[in-house]
């Protein structure tokens, strides 16, 4: 008798045109029925054993929570009538012309056999009711008209946050642009003091050449190059032009340098050698970095990786910039790669002073900053991790006071065509 009854109340409850969720003590989810399942995107079995805020994000409000509240504490069978977004935000099955756009809750706590506390999760479809009411049905007109309107807004924030990170990419090319000038202007310098030199030097030769056809004598030739310092000015030369070759290389090397680095219309993913980019990238930076800190290369063995380099360059940019930043006096930053399965990954660890682990949770969120007030825009590490989660990958953290930080990126070998967002990075 037992069994069947159990049969029965199954049957009811999978067959009842009501979703009901079933909680523990914690608000993890325990079980839905069939209702439910049909209507929510995420299977009860991935579900199951996470917060119902986890599966329904919609549910983390004041309103909402006061109701767990009042049943928590309280012991309360608390109702509740959502005219705006409801908490549980469920998909229409093919009957239905749309989701629960009016939506009525219940919450109560009870007891199982064995003394634990759940609570039971009542959703009713409310928009039936609306229909013959005319303030409700103003209602729901409002809430598709407000709905309307957040959607337009949305749009309207994710052009901006578009934006706003291209105004990012602008600042952070023009604040090493000064550096960038000072690597150049350098052997551009002595290139052209020795260019003066050798001209001085050229004059002096001209005179001896031109003397061998008016001296009297091979004395009078051989006094005027002791005169003249002629044994010098060949030793010289040879100098003053190797020089200046190295020179002329180490500008040629920070042009290409900076033609790798930029690329950017580069939209598209490709294979490429990350150790390249990285170097691209030191030398891009040097001047940021040669005053504050020794960079050590660990390089590991890496394949190619499917990613936009110039988009990866622009992250290890940000995060070695930032080391530098964190170095108050000389000290020392590590850029490490390595490869695990089918996963490669970057670090850039340095020996500063560190992050406060009370706002190591905030340093993704856009314009937030430690530095001074005009001394960063606070969205370079949220243009990092917008361009990590782009490429599937994820961007972790670890740090200590006056010890120093580390970040690591980790990025797949290969994009899958359809690729899924990157979990949130975890501190």
């Amino acid at each position: 008798m037992e069994g069947f009854t159990a049969q029965l109340l199954h049957a009811l409850i999978g067959n009842i045109h009501l979703g009901i969720i079933v909680l523990d003590a914690d608000m993890r989810i325990q079980y839905w029925n069939s209702f439910v399942a049909e209507r929510c995107a995420t299977p009860l079995e991935q579900a199951c054993g996470q917060l119902l805020a986890e599966v329904f994000p919609q549910a983390i409000s004041a309103d909402f929570n006061r109701s767990i509240e009042l049943a928590r504490d309280q012991g309360r069978h608390v109702y509740s009538h959502w005219l705006e977004i409801p908490p549980l935000q469920l998909q229409p099955v093919s009957s239905e012309s749309s989701l629960l756009a009016l939506q009525s809750t219940l919450l109560f706590p009870f007891s199982t056999p064995d003394a634990a506390t759940h609570f039971g999760l009542v959703v009713y479809d409310t928009s039936a009711v609306a229909q013959g009411n005319e303030q409700l049905r103003a209602a729901l007109k409002a809430l598709g008209t407000k709905q309307a309107e957040q959607d337009q807004l949305l749009r309207k924030l994710e052009t901006a946050n578009s934006q706003l990170l291209q105004s990012e990419k602008m600042a952070a090319i023009g604040q090493l642009a000064a550096g960038v000038a000072h690597e150049i202007n350098n052997p551009i310098g002595y290139v052209f003091s020795n260019l003066k030199t050798l001209d001085g030097y050229v004059r002096d030769l001209l005179k001896i050449a031109d003397a061998v056809d008016s001296a009297g004598d091979l004395d009078e030739l051989r006094q005027l190059k002791r005169q003249l310092e002629y044994d010098y000015i060949r030793g010289d030369v040879a100098a003053l032009i190797s020089e200046s070759e190295d020179g002329i290389d180490r500008v040629t090397r920070i042009i290409s340098a900076l033609k790798d680095f930029s690329h950017i219309e580069e939209d598209e993913f490709r294979p490429a050698d990350l150790h390249r980019g990285l170097d691209t990238t030191l030398n891009v930076v040097n001047n940021e970095l040669k005053y504050k800190a020794e960079v050590i290369k660990e390089y590991g063995k890496l394949p190619e990786v499917e990613c936009i380099l110039s988009q990866i360059n622009q992250v290890v940019m940000n995060l070695l910039v930032n080391a530098a930043h964190a170095i108050e006096q000389f000290g020392r930053i590590t850029l490490r790669t390595g490869c695990d399965d089918d996963w490669a990954w970057i670090e850039v660890e340095d020996n500063g002073k560190g992050i406060d682990p009370k706002l190591l949770n905030r340093i993704f969120e856009p314009f937030f900053t430690t530095k001074p007030v005009g001394k960063g825009t606070g969205l370079g590490l949220a243009l990092s991790y917008n361009i990590v989660q782009k490429h599937s990958g994820s961007i972790e953290v670890h740090s200590e006071p006056d010890v120093g930080t580390r970040f690591r990126i980790n990025l797949p070998l290969r994009q899958a065509n359809a690729r899924p967002q990157a979990d949130a990075p975890q501190p």
